[in-house]
């Protein structure tokens, strides 16, 4: 085995690790879920965006909207508790992948930047399941019409709290392959 491409193949196969899945689940008490956001999860301001959520009881039976009595509040990140929400978009049963009359809404996000969507329900039968609160993080970029109403402003700001969402996990991942790999190749030199 030539040990001289083993520091970069470690280095490529870290660094094509995803950092973050789009589909997290959420779970509360016997309700797990996951949000989709049309398109492609990255919704943009001013545009309308065809959310969902594929609800779950436990043991992965579909909780679909006409068992639930579900609300959907959105708030601007940050945001103090018992502030009113931004939006709370009436819910309507949505047929996506493999669920059927699941929660869903459209969503026209006003701005730019980070949205905490909380997903409330209760039993429409007592006992069926729990009542829950499902809490998602949504980052929403520029839309064409915002853009476009922006560009005299400031959107390096803008620009900056979305790199700060995005955290600084995949840098320390980086430089932490960068010094794994440096330490192998140190090793290999020093054995041979």
């Amino acid at each position: 085995m030539n040990y001289k491409l083993l520091p970069l193949l470690l280095f490529i196969s870290f660094t094509s690790l995803p950092i973050a899945s789009a589909h997290t689940v959420k779970i509360a008490g016997d309700v797990g879920g996951t949000i989709h956001i049309e398109p492609n999860d990255n919704p943009r301001a001013g545009e309308s965006a065809e959310t969902w959520f594929a609800l779950t009881r436990k043991g992965g039976k579909v909780l679909p909207l006409k068992e639930c009595n579900c609300q959907l509040a959105i708030y601007a990140e940050p945001h103090t508790p018992g502030e009113p929400a931004l939006l709370q978009p009436a819910l309507k049963p949505v047929n996506a992948e493999r669920y059927q009359g699941i929660p869903g809404a459209e969503i026209t996000f006003p701005k730019p930047g980070i949205y905490e969507l909380q997903l409330s329900g209760k039993p429409t039968t007592d006992g069926s399941f729990r009542p829950f609160e499902l809490k998602f993080q949504v980052t929403v970029a520029a839309g064409k019409a915002v853009a476009a109403t922006q560009a005299g402003e400031n959107v390096t700001e803008i620009n900056q709290q979305q790199a700060a969402a995005i955290g600084l996990a995949q840098p320390i991942i980086i430089v932490a392959i960068l010094l794994l790999s440096i330490g192998i190749v140190v090793f290999l030199i020093r054995n041979r």
